[in-house]
């Protein structure tokens, strides 16, 4: 299947805008949540004997703000707001890119020169990474390992490098890249949709009917929020290697260079949530 090369060049302009622009919004509202979650935590502290709620003030634009953390928000009186659709439309119009850069013809997806697969079998192993990598992601998150944050970053980080290697002895070196990008954004989306949303509805459910709301589910939430945070970095990163073959993908140890910034992509993440 191929198409109008014009149109296909429109598609590709008009993905990548919406894709950048939500993929911006998402991150932003993803750290800047981190932050307030983290300065609010200091400030809990600080007054946790005064009997007076923690506090954050901040100006921006033409007016000041003010931040209050809750565990049982007043919902009668409140327009309680969302923040999902920023990750809902990063993932759609990621994965759209996908199918027109890489899956409609297979051209960019499929190098003869590094292993000779049908365009019908390597889309099929794309597909498969990206839902094989959320489902052993969330079998992880379900186990006691979770409980355990740097042994679970361990043996996650030694399966993505496992992934890395071997697509790039499937796919050409740009989507082997592109794939463990989208591998990691989909596990991010997946988490926000079908993790922390059920959570945060949970907990809306037991306030309105006068009970308490699971602390489980806050902390299961807050601990899928905080691994978003640092897969981030490296999708980001992985959205601009298309831009420097020679020494991201192009590269002959192109598996490795990307394993070792990831590496250090997860290693920048942990200074910026605490910034």
């Amino acid at each position: 299947m191929t198409l109008d090369p014009t149109l296909s060049e429109w598609l590709n302009l008009i993905f990548r805008w919406v894709h950048v622009f939500a993929g911006i919004m998402w991150v932003g509202t993803t750290y800047y949540f981190t932050w307030l979650d983290a300065r609010l935590t200091e400030e809990e502290k600080a007054v946790a004997n005064t009997g007076n709620a923690a506090q954050i003030w901040m100006v921006h634009s033409g007016g000041f703000y003010v931040v209050e953390k809750r565990k049982v928000p007043d919902l009668v009186s409140r327009t309680l707001h969302w923040f999902r659709w920023e990750a809902g439309t990063t993932w759609l119009s990621g994965f759209a890119l996908l199918v027109l850069v890489y899956y409609i013809g297979g051209g960019a997806l499929v190098d003869t020169d590094v292993y000779d697969i049908s365009v019908g079998a390597a889309i099929a192993v794309g597909v498969g990474t990206l839902v094989g990598g959320w489902v052993i992601y969330d079998l992880m998150m379900l186990s006691p390992l979770r409980k355990n944050e740097q042994a679970f970053a361990a043996i996650a980080y030694v399966m993505i490098v496992g992934v890395t290697y071997g697509l790039t002895r499937v796919f050409s070196g740009r989507a082997a890249y592109i794939h463990i990008g989208a591998m990691l954004g989909t596990i991010m989306a997946a988490n926000v949709w079908m993790r922390i949303l059920p959570a945060q509805k949970k907990m809306i459910a037991a306030i309105n009917e006068g009970r308490k709301p699971d602390d489980a589910l806050s902390a299961q939430a807050k601990l899928c929020s905080k691994q978003n945070t640092f897969m981030a970095v490296p999708v980001v990163f992985i959205m601009i290697s298309n831009h420097f073959p020679g020494a991201t993908y192009g590269d002959r140890y192109n598996w490795a260079v990307l394993s070792i910034l990831i590496l250090l992509g997860w290693i920048a993440a942990k200074f910026i949530r605490r910034a």
